[in-house]
């Protein structure tokens, strides 16, 4: 079967399931926000049979989601919902765990700050937010390849950047979203989690 394929996700995924295991291993739903290939949910869908992992995106990605699905045929991995967040309106039953990797810097500001007023519609008191991706801290990159990285996506699109650890944290908390923990991951990306009061 011909499914769409991300070399980043194949490099990350190993690490992130590092992490999220120790708060997902026991199962609930979690809600992906941007699924692009749908590459996460089919290997953490298989790590985690408990875990009900449910893939989301617009739906120009449907069709190569679906064909991570059809092909992994895992009961706990569902196909997408169509999810913008700048229409995104969620009427379903609340979830346990909301997950994002590298879509932070791909959304401009305004689609960023719009996420989170949708994290707080959908994510139960007490769930669990986790955001992966390349982050600054007090202004300043990372790395030299987070630099390089930045500048190429100025010359993709100028409301694309990598985003301030600090602005992201100031919208989690306007959100009832406090942080409890920061991981280092491979890359110079970070894992950020964040849990709803």
């Amino acid at each position: 079967m011909n499914k769409p394929f991300s070399q980043a996700c194949e490099n990350n995924k190993h690490a992130i399931a590092t992490i999220l295991q120790a708060y997902v291993e026991q199962g609930g739903t979690l809600l992906e926000i941007g699924s692009g290939t749908g590459q996460h949910g089919a290997y953490m869908s298989g790590l985690f049979p408990k875990l009900t992992w449910q893939t989301s995106d617009r739906a120009d990605y449907h069709s190569g989601i679906l064909a991570w699905v059809n092909d992994i045929q895992c009961e706990n991995f569902l196909p997408p919902l169509t999810i913008d967040v700048n229409t995104a309106d969620w009427a379903a039953p609340k979830v346990d765990f909301v997950f994002s990797a590298n879509t932070f810097h791909i959304m401009a500001w305004d689609e960023v700050i719009k996420f989170f007023e949708f994290i707080s519609t959908a994510l139960k008191s007490g769930g669990l937010l986790f955001i992966y991706g390349p982050f600054n801290y007090e202004g300043k990159f990372t790395s030299e390849s987070n630099a390089r990285f930045n500048e190429w996506l100025l010359q993709q699109g100028q409301h694309m950047a990598i985003r301030d650890f600090e602005a992201v944290n100031k919208l989690a908390l306007n959100q009832g979203l406090n942080l409890i923990s920061d991981n280092e991951m491979p890359a110079n990306n970070r894992l950020l989690i964040w849990q709803s009061t």
